[in-house]
């Protein structure tokens, strides 16, 4: 099971069974709460009734006196009352009293008449000066239950002697269609409140497992020596374990990397400091003054290359050390490569070459860093100067097709032999020159390449049909 679902069902158990807990609490406390306050409201009504009925009980009218006038009217009456959506159309106290032996007195509705009650524990338990309640059947044998509610009822002459009991009963089922409503209340949000978790616990999960992949690809992508820009600074624990990872890489590929440099360098220079040292032996002894010359000449040659060596082997190490490119934004390819045409015409001149601009429009855009797109135009134009034969011409073109740029030098020279098409990228590889010429340091293709590397694109040298190579820069076009 992958990470992401893990921490979507993880999150999603954890919070729906914390809901569902707590939606069946509320739901099993809605009728009891309803009751209760239903309860509070009868013993408010019971005591006010109580003190009504006193008079008429203790002068021996209570079943026709004016108590009974004003019950028989009040159940009447039609509250015309509309109470959280529901209609309520009629009264549904129903008021029983008792002498103070439990005896039935008066009831409002006429059916219970000389009943013995004392033994119904809200008439007991009044009678005795305790609080009296209780919840009964509506009839034998049915589930639906009435609450009856009783207040003592004392001599308006003697305060502290009870002469009765009045009891307020009120049937539950009319609180039925209240407590259905706030348990409906309560699933119903209830089921938004597990809906929106789950969506809450999507989002965190397409969050944490988009920033954890993005760690693990770039991870795997590091282990496969291919390189990658680090992961997007957060500040949190995965931002830290990002940096984490790519200072140990920098650290690891550091090490690598002038290990490998220090190696490449030290071998490339074997040969320029023998012949160096060949030539300063030579010029300890005496010589005629033509050789002095020629040997100090050669010094200063071997001079120069291991100082361009150097120079391109540390240009090559700093565009090789980034894994991504650090600086972009738009450049012109169209106006580098004029710009390179024109650097490049003095050494032209000297060599009696020309320079021919083919196909290239007034502009076309690229993302990227433009030094480094301009060192690799000069780089390629230097090896077609390097190739060309007197009197030739170098090519300059500039295409964009499908996306893609695509910047090419060509020129009039022997082209590439067969077996070296496959290693001009190579570091340190160079071939002979025509006109029999030092080899250059063999590092222009390599930088090339990483320059088209670091802008997603590529570098390509190849053969032409009509004599002469053709170099250049695939881009992705802007």
């Amino acid at each position: 099971m992958r990470l992401g679902l893990r921490l979507f069902l993880g999150f999603f158990l954890v919070v729906g069974l914390a809901a569902l807990f707590v939606m069946r609490v509320f739901v099993e406390e809605v009728k009891p709460g309803v009751r209760q306050a239903m309860e509070s409201t009868l013993v408010d009504t019971a005591n006010v009734l109580a003190a009504m009925a006193a008079e008429d009980l203790a002068s021996g009218r209570i079943a026709d006196g004016r108590f009974a006038a004003d019950l028989a009217r009040v159940r009447e009456r039609d509250p015309r009352a509309t109470i959280w959506r529901f209609p309520k159309r009629s009264i549904d106290y129903r008021v029983t009293v008792t002498d103070a032996r439990g005896i039935v007195v008066f009831d409002s509705e006429g059916r219970d008449l000389g009943r013995d009650n004392s033994r119904w524990n809200d008439v007991y338990r009044t009678l005795r000066g305790e609080y009296g309640a209780r919840s009964s059947p509506e009839a034998p044998g049915s589930e639906r239950t009435v609450m009856h509610v009783a207040a003592p009822v004392f001599d308006p002459r003697d305060p502290a002697r009870r002469i009765g009991v009045l009891t307020v009963a009120k049937p539950n089922r009319t609180l039925e269609p209240f407590i259905e409503a706030s348990q409906r209340s309560i699933l119903g949000k209830g089921a938004w409140l597990i809906g929106l978790s789950a969506l809450v616990g999507l989002l965190m999960t397409w969050w944490l497992a988009r920033r954890i992949g993005r760690l693990n690809r770039y991870a795997q992508a590091v282990a496969a020596g291919e390189p990658v820009p680090p992961p997007p600074r957060r500040r949190d624990e995965i931002g830290d374990l990002g940096r984490a990872l790519e200072d140990m890489r920098r650290k690891l590929e550091g090490k690598a990397y002038v290990e490998q440099y220090v190696q490449s360098l030290t071998h490339e220079m074997k040969s320029p400091l023998a012949a160096i040292r060949g030539a300063a032996e030579l010029l300890q002894e005496p010589l005629p003054e033509a050789d002095r010359r020629r040997f100090a000449r050669h010094i200063q040659d071997q001079q120069q290359r291991l100082t361009e060596t150097i120079d391109k082997l540390l240009a090559l190490a700093e565009v090789e050390q980034h894994g991504w490119l650090q600086r972009r934004e738009p450049v012109d390819l169209a106006a580098l490569l004029r710009q390179a045409a024109s650097a490049v015409e003095p050494r032209l001149a000297a060599s009696r070459l020309q320079v021919r601009l083919e196909g290239v429009p007034p502009s076309v855009t690229v993302q990227g860093d433009a030094f480094l797109l301009r060192q690799a135009l000069a780089n390629l134009l230097d090896n077609a100067v390097a190739f060309s034969p007197p009197g030739g011409t170098v090519t300059l073109a500039l295409a964009e097709r499908g996306g893609q740029v695509r910047a090419s030098v060509r020129d009039e020279g022997p082209g590439v032999p067969d077996y070296a098409t496959g290693r001009v990228f190579e570091r340190f590889y160079s071939l002979a020159r025509p006109d029999g010429g030092a080899r250059s340091s063999g590092l222009g293709l390599p930088f090339v390449r990483e320059v088209a590397r670091l802008h997603g694109g590529e570098a390509w040298l190849v053969n032409r049909d009509g004599g002469g190579a053709e170099a250049g820069l695939t881009l992705p076009s802007a």
